[in-house]
């Protein structure tokens, strides 16, 4: 138990952490392509995540309070070590949060005004984010070298955002919405998958821990799948946005699901890269475990909690199917 303990809940943080890029990904997706339609369009592309970006954030407050309850010195260190882009993170959510309900009930003279606070705050989130991941794969180190990287991921990160919104626009729009999600996830999935393969490419050269993992025999057979897979998903996604708009319009979950499936594989390879570790070459999880009575007390909560979020997810997700109708707060 002393052992499984601090595993179950990195695992559990990990969940969290995949499930919120995903979800909360499209919505910050979205957020930074709404620039790019119309008026009209500008309502429909909110009235496609306003039933779902609050259960899309709860996964957040999990990773961040897993990580804090059941790991607390490496709170300590993460949180400390990226004070500043978690504070843009959260005025970049603040923003987000402020500008959705406002630009609806704010005239039209102030509509636009609250439609790029909406933007901007789903840049600076999405921009911060990728800038925490890139620094936390370096294990929290400052130099010339490390920072780079995290400026990296900073840049790149966005792309992989404005592709989930575009999927999830091809899921929940119709006519010329549908359209142009469907010509903003084609121009986004080339710099995406570059995007991954920059970063694929940087990564071992910032941390030889990871590099020996990934580039060492047998390892490299076995964690083979895992960039064949991703190599896969893209292909098949090319050949799919070359189809007729109707098969397009059939079978427009398969984007999404694709995207998934990339982060899912992104998030197995992280995972083998970090463990043992919470902050790689610095802190392992059992090193940074609360004590086993304090983890024990609190998976009580976690039992309840975990399915309670899923429950409610899904909860929203099916009553809120289908194609997205006009954003009204009646």
């Amino acid at each position: 138990m002393d052992t499984l303990l601090p595993l179950l809940f990195f695992m559990i943080m990990g969940l969290a952490v995949l499930a919120y890029s995903i979800l909360d990904g499209f919505d910050l997706g979205i957020g930074m392509l709404l620039p790019l339609g119309n008026e009209a369009e500008k309502d429909r592309m909110i009235a496609c995540i306003g039933p779902f970006w609050d259960a899309n954030e709860t996964w957040i407050v999990l990773g961040v309070g897993t990580l804090l309850i059941a790991f607390p010195e490496a709170h300590g260190r993460i949180l400390t070590a990226l004070y500043l882009p978690v504070t843009l993170m959260l005025i970049g959510l603040i923003m987000r949060g402020v500008a959705f309900d406002l630009r609806v009930k704010a005239g039209p003279d102030k509509k636009q005004r609250w439609n790029r606070v909406f933007f901007i705050g789903s840049l600076i989130a999405s921009v911060t984010q990728g800038w925490m991941v890139g620094a936390y794969i370096t294990g929290l180190k400052t130099d010339l070298q490390n920072t780079l990287f995290a400026a990296l991921i900073a840049v790149l990160l966005p792309a992989f955002y404005i592709f989930l919104g575009s999927a999830w626009l091809m899921i929940k729009t119709e006519d010329d919405l549908f359209g142009k999600a469907v010509a903003w996830g084609r121009r986004s999935l080339l710099p995406m998958a570059g995007a991954l393969l920059l970063i694929s490419a940087a990564t071992p050269l910032v941390s030889t821990t990871i590099a020996e993992r990934w580039f060492t025999l047998p390892n490299a057979i076995g964690l083979a799948p895992i960039p064949l897979t991703c190599a896969l998903v893209f292909a098949g996604l090319t050949g799919f946005f070359t189809r007729s708009t109707e098969t397009l319009y059939r079978y427009a979950w398969v984007p999404f699901t694709g995207a998934l499936v990339i982060g899912v594989m992104a998030a197995i390879g992280l995972f083998y890269s970090l463990y043992p570790y919470v902050v790689i070459d610095e802190l392992t999880i059992w090193e940074a475990a609360s004590a086993t009575s304090s983890l024990q007390f609190v998976l009580v909560g976690v039992v309840i909690t975990i399915p309670a979020i899923i429950g409610y997810s899904i909860y929203v997700y099916r009553i809120f199917a289908g194609k997205a109708t006009d954003l009204d707060y009646g």
